[in-house]
């Protein structure tokens, strides 16, 4: 469980009573149609044509008319909230699986329990044991999760000023702060100026477990991830020696220079610039954002713009390694009791997504339509013809809009991945799976990421920003470490004492 991801709670109450009333189907809702699918899903651009090339080959595909409601990412909490509160629920939703409404709703009875129904489905039934698991809300699986990599924390790094000065990558907690130290004091780029520092944080969108890189180097320190056992109990991860340990080691760095001073203000969209910029050497984040900036230095200069390496989680001082492991998803597809009432019919919907997720299906959502906008050369797909218009439109209804509906092609299972435009990227990306692989040997997971304590939802308004706030604050300078001490005992005052008690009872009942 993420104790403080960002919830929409205003209107939580009445929207599960609406969603009762919605799901039991009043004289104007009508049910599944059999010759169609209704779905709500994020979108990242411009919405498909209806009647577009790839619609059309997706609705060939299951055998039936696709009705998508397109609804752009930044307003589609807000409209999935008034959606649940609706009598208008489609036949499947793409929801965060453990959002208060939809968790409210779902225990109320407005989406199937989709627990145990999933392994008759050879192309629906969960494809990891631990992913599974942390999809599920307090032991209930309400919707099949849209699988993600399940270790990509890593840390993206010049080579190019690692080489300048005579370092190595580092591999352990020390060796990253001599690094840090050298890109701030050593001129790596080579101008003259002491202008450069270590480490590019931004102002994190995220609160406490959002993987945010604060999370990630607490784990380095051996700090739970989200929730950990000490003395035969759960805690919060927050409230442990190792928390501590490892923020008086970041706010070292913060009072030393050796992060970007405006670590607290710069926005998570321009987190790229200081790197390119040449004024930060490093972050701390996805490793597919090393892609992202050899093709950000590949536009400065194509014919130099191999600077950017990657290593994954580092170990402690003490050779301990921990590794900072995530979800393994992303939001999960759920499906409405409003419009699908009977078994007979969650059976012919679940087909029917079966279908969408094969591996010609997985095809179409996440490359597109074979000799059209891609060839395949081996196991990787090789894009063709984007300067054509009708092209470039399927190639934009697959990025922008219909990799959504997909639950398994994201990390290559069924769909090909992309051929790299060059050798470095292509070295970069044989490297993710190396580093994932020895990554995932010592990774934490947290044992509470499947329940969700209901005062934390009640509550989270108050509680989600103590301790992330007061995080900031110490970093920065601005509180003393007995001050942050005071405000993690303010988190239990406030009711994570309640949150807590829930946590335990929950993952004992149902397993964690």
């Amino acid at each position: 469980m993420t104790i403080f991801s960002p919830r929409r709670l205003a209107l939580a109450t009445s929207l599960a009573l609406l969603a009762v009333a919605g799901c039991s189907g009043g004289d104007d809702t009508k049910g599944q149609a059999a010759d169609e699918l209704t779905v709500m899903a994020p979108l990242f651009g411009t919405a498909p044509d209806p009647g577009g090339e790839l619609q059309q080959a997706v609705e060939k595909l299951i055998g039936k008319k696709l009705k998508v409601t397109w609804v752009p990412n930044a307003e589609y909490g807000d409209k999935s909230n008034v959606t649940l509160a609706s009598d208008k629920l489609p036949d499947v939703m793409v929801v965060g699986e453990k959002g208060s409404s939809f968790v409210k709703a779902a225990e109320a009875g407005a989406f199937w329990d989709l627990t145990g129904k999933l392994d008759k489905y050879p192309n629906l039934k969960p494809a990891n044991e631990q992913t599974a698991k942390n999809s599920m809300t307090n032991g209930k699986t309400y919707g099949i999760y849209r699988v993600r990599p399940l270790l990509r924390s890593g840390i993206v790094i010049r080579k190019d000023w690692l080489a300048k000065l005579g370092l190595k990558e580092p591999q352990t907690v020390d060796e990253l702060r001599a690094v840090a130290k050298a890109f701030t004091e050593q001129d790596p780029d080579g101008n003259g100026k002491k202008d450069t520092y270590g480490l590019i944080i931004p102002k994190w969108p995220g609160g406490y477990g959002s993987a945010s890189p604060y999370d990630v180097i607490e784990t380095w320190f051996g700090t739970p991830n989200g929730w950990g056992e000490r003395d035969g109990k759960l805690v919060p991860g927050f409230d442990t020696p190792e928390f501590l340990t490892a923020n008086r080691w970041l706010r070292e760095w913060v009072s030393e220079g050796l992060v970007n001073p405006d670590f607290a203000t710069l926005d998570s969209g321009n987190w790229n610039n200081p790197f390119v910029q040449g004024k930060g050497g490093m972050i701390i984040d996805v490793n597919v954002r090393a892609t992202q900036l050899l093709d950000l230095f590949k536009e400065k200069n194509p014919k130099d713009f191999d600077k950017v390496t990657l290593v994954g989680n580092l170990k402690r001082s003490d050779g301990e390694k921990f590794s900072y492991p995530f979800t393994g998803y992303n939001m999960v597809m759920a499906v409405s009791k409003q419009r699908v009432r009977t078994e007979e019919q969650l059976d012919q919907v679940l087909q029917t997504l079966d279908k969408l997720q094969s591996k010609e299906g997985s095809v179409l959502l996440t490359n597109g339509i074979e000799g059209r906008n891609f060839t395949v050369d081996g196991q990787l797909a090789v894009p063709v013809n984007q300067d054509d218009p009708k092209i470039k439109a399927i190639q934009n209804d697959v990025d922008k809009a219909f990799i959504q509906l997909g639950t398994r092609a994201s990390v290559g299972l069924g769909a090909y991945k992309l051929r790299p435009a060059d050798e470095a990227s292509r070295k970069m990306r044989d490297k993710f799976d190396v580093l994932m692989n020895e990554d995932l040997k010592t990774a934490v997971f947290n044992p509470a990421q499947g329940v969700l304590a209901p005062t934390a939802t009640a509550k989270s308004q108050t509680l989600d920003t103590i301790v992330p706030d007061a995080r900031m604050k110490y970093l920065s300078g601005a509180i003393t470490e007995d001050q942050l001490k005071a405000q993690i005992k303010r988190w239990y005052d406030a009711g994570g004492t309640q949150v807590a008690q829930e946590v335990n009872d929950l993952v004992a009942k149902v397993g964690g």
